[in-house]
This record gives C-alpha cells, sequence and structure tokens, in this order.
C-alpha cells in the first residue's frame, strides 16, 4: 500500500470534488471513505490511474451520503453531471485548501487537525495519536471546523502568514504517535512552495529543513536532550543543510525579509559552523535584531540575550536578559546559562533546578535536573 501517494493526492481529490458542486465538509469525508476503500483495494487490484481511482470512488461515496441526506431533492441533479471516465485533471488546487484549512475563524489547534486531515491525507486516528488526545476528541475537534470553513467563500487571496503558522505549528510537534510531524510539516511546506513564489514559504521551508538536519544528533541514545554545543555535528545531514542553504539564499535574494527568514539565516549560521567554537555569533546577534524588528516576540528577545551572551560575553548576555519578562518559558533556564558562564556556579545551579519545576516537558525537566546537579556535585568536591 503506497500510504504517501494517497496523501499526497488527497488535496486534489477533495477539491476536484468541490469544484463539482460537493460541500467542504461533505467532500471531505467522502475522500475519507474513498481512502479507506483504496486501502483495501488496492493490494490486490492496483489501479492504473489513483488519482482518477480516488476522484471517481469519492464521487459515488458523496452521491451516495447526497441521496440519503435530508436534502436529497435538492442535490440528485448533481448525480446527472457525473463525467465520463477518463485520465484524471492535473490541476493542482492545494493553495485554495491551504488557506480553507488556516482560516482565522478557525482555533490554531483545530487549523492544524484540520490541515493535517483535509491537505495532508491523515486519518482522524492518526492525527489524535498524535496528539495524544483521544479519537472522539480530535473528531468532534475536525467536524467543527469543517462546519466553520463550509460557509467560508473565497473571493479574495488568503493570508499566507496565517497558513505557515498553522503548517509551522505542525513541524514543532516533531514525533509522536505513528506519525512523524515534523516530516508531515516538511512535505506540506515543499507543496506549498511549489503552488505559490513567495520568499516566506521559501525561508519557513529552509528553516524546517535547517532544523530537521540536526535531529539526529539532538537526544542520546537513552533520550536525553543534547544541547546543541554538544552535538555530534558528524550526525547532521549535510545534504538537508546544503539544500536548506540554497532554498533560503534564493529567499534572501528577493529582498522582501520576513521573520521566517531571518530564523532559517540564524540557523543556517550554526549549521555552517563546523565545531560550535567557529560560530558566528555576531552575525547571529544581527540577525537576531532583524527578527525583533520584524516581530517583536518576547521569545526572539530571549534568544538574542543567549546570543549576545556568547557575542559579548555573559555579562552582557545578563544585561539583556534582566530587560525582559521574568515570566517568559525558558527565562530562567536562560538566565542559570548566562550566570554559570559568567564563574557563579551557585546560583546557575539554584536557577537550573528552578527552571526544571517549570519545564514544559519530561525531557527538558530531566535535563535541567542534570545540569543543577552537575554544578552541585562541582561545588561539593
Amino acid at each position: 500500500m503506497n500510504e504517501p501517494l494517497l496523501r499526497s493526492l488527497t488535496p486534489d481529490v477533495l477539491q476536484i470534488l468541490v469544484r463539482r458542486g460537493a460541500g467542504f465538509a461533505a467532500a471531505e469525508d467522502a475522500v475519507q471513505d474513498a481512502l479507506v476503500e483504496a486501502v483495501r483495494v488496492w493490494p490486490d487490484d492496483p489501479p492504473r490511474d489513483p488519482k482518477g481511482w480516488l476522484i471517481t470512488a469519492a464521487w459515488r461515496k458523496f452521491l451516495d451520503a447526497a441521496r440519503a441526506d435530508a436534502a436529497r431533492h435538492r442535490r440528485e441533479d448533481l448525480a446527472d453531471r457525473e463525467p465520463p471516465p477518463g485520465p484524471a485533471p492535473a490541476a493542482d488546487d492545494t493553495l485554495w485548501l491551504y488557506f480553507l484549512c488556516a482560516h482565522p475563524s478557525l482555533t490554531p489547534s483545530s487549523a492544524v487537525a484540520l490541515t493535517l486531515r483535509a491537505v495532508g491525507g491523515l486519518t482522524t486516528r492518526q492525527i489524535a495519536l498524535a496528539y495524544l488526545v483521544p479519537e472522539a476528541t480530535m473528531a468532534q475537534r475536525i467536524s467543527r471546523a469543517k462546519r466553520t470553513v463550509s460557509s467560508v467563500r473565497f473571493d479574495r487571496p488568503g493570508d499566507v502568514a496565517t497558513v505557515l503558522r498553522v503548517l509551522y505549528l505542525v513541524f514543532n510537534e516533531g514525533y509522536s504517535g505513528d506519525v512523524d510531524l515534523s516530516a508531515e510539516a516538511i512535505r506540506l511546506t515543499r507543496r506549498l512552495a511549489a503552488a505559490i513564489d513567495h520568499p516566506e514559504v521559501a525561508g519557513l521551508l529552509a528553516l524546517m529543513l535547517l532544523h530537521h538536519a540536526r535531529r539526529a544528533a539532538r537526544t542520546a541514545p537513552d533520550g536525553a536532550l543534547v544541547p546543541l554545543v554538544e552535538q555530534d555535528r558528524g550526525r547532521w545531514d549535510t545534504a538537508l543543510i546544503a539544500e536548506g542553504i540554497d532554498i533560503l539564499q534564493a529567499a534572501l535574494a528577493l529582498d522582501r525579509l520576513g521573520e521566517y527568514q531571518a530564523q532559517a539565516a540564524i540557523a543556517a549560521l550554526h549549521a555552517d559552523a563546523p565545531t560550535a567554537a567557529d560560530t558566528d555569533w555576531v552575525q547571529i546577534v544581527e540577525w537576531y535584531d532583524e527578527l525583533v524588528r520584524l516581530t517583536d516576540s518576547p521569545v526572539a528577545r530571549l534568544n538574542r540575550a543567549v546570543a549576545v551572551g556568547e557575542a559579548d560575553g555573559p555579562r552582557a548576555g545578563l544585561a539583556a536578559l534582566a530587560a525582559l519578562d521574568h515570566t517568559l518559558p525558558r527565562h530562567t533556564a536562560v538566565a542559570a546559562y548566562l550566570h554559570e558562564r559568567d564563574g557563579d556556579p551557585a546560583t546557575a545551579a539554584r536557577l537550573y533546578a528552578e527552571a526544571a519545576e517549570k519545564a514544559p516537558n519530561l525531557a527538558e525537566r530531566a535535563h535541567l535536573t542534570r545540569q543543577a546537579a552537575r554544578l552541585n556535585t562541582g561545588m561539593n568536591h
């Protein structure tokens, strides 16, 4: 069973049904039913035209449901419009679906779920497992999202920034269940980049590739987090790094800088350094200045404080940190790191322990606890 092929065909089939007159929610249900049928039938009887097969199967599923619906009298005329069999059209309407699934009327979590199902072709069960929620809960979330967007009319271009935020949310979920969401986000962003010529789409794709290239080195065999400075750079994926840098350079050449291009430039400087000691922290600070100018993001300011601490010394980093809200996530961990760099292990150990209590996940908590224990052990010898 070629699951990647099924996923790649899903958005085209869905949009073709919508163009024929099916409502979005009904069309999406029909496509999912057709995918289930394909999983059952294709292993023994693979079609010569997979896309055409899916379109025909989904359209019949839709007609069956329409006839059984309370409004079947209004919809029965759709049966007369079934096109003759033949090769499936090659039009790619993925862009329309991205904008629809990332509509501003949806909550971020609903937009992510709908994007994964309608554009990504994942089943409700797969999405629920990835987000560690019951399948029934995810089904309700997707149903509400479909009802919300069913009445949306697209008489003007969608918001690319909203689509990119949704894809970035997917990417940052990483891996859980039986779906690698980071890889899925890269696949969807590649497809978006093929459908629209936009420097920020390219910037996000470059950023994803550059981060994903370091994935194998981010955790030790026992699952412990490995900080960037300690990672084995021989385990980084150099092909992904080269591709990410090429995509980024082409985007930057358009001179329409955006936040994802700036983040990708920072990631590229890390990826380009042969060793941690070779990192060009001065340039990284300059890129963080651009990122802060573009977004005024507290998280960008926090990361900039770390970069300042590396470029100009820990005292300068602590001064930059002092100007930020102490309740920011990771603020305490950054303070601990900078105090350790400044030669104050007692304060650093205390702050590492405090940061561990606030950590958002077990892996980060374990890492920060180990840092505190390491410093306390060193002071006691």
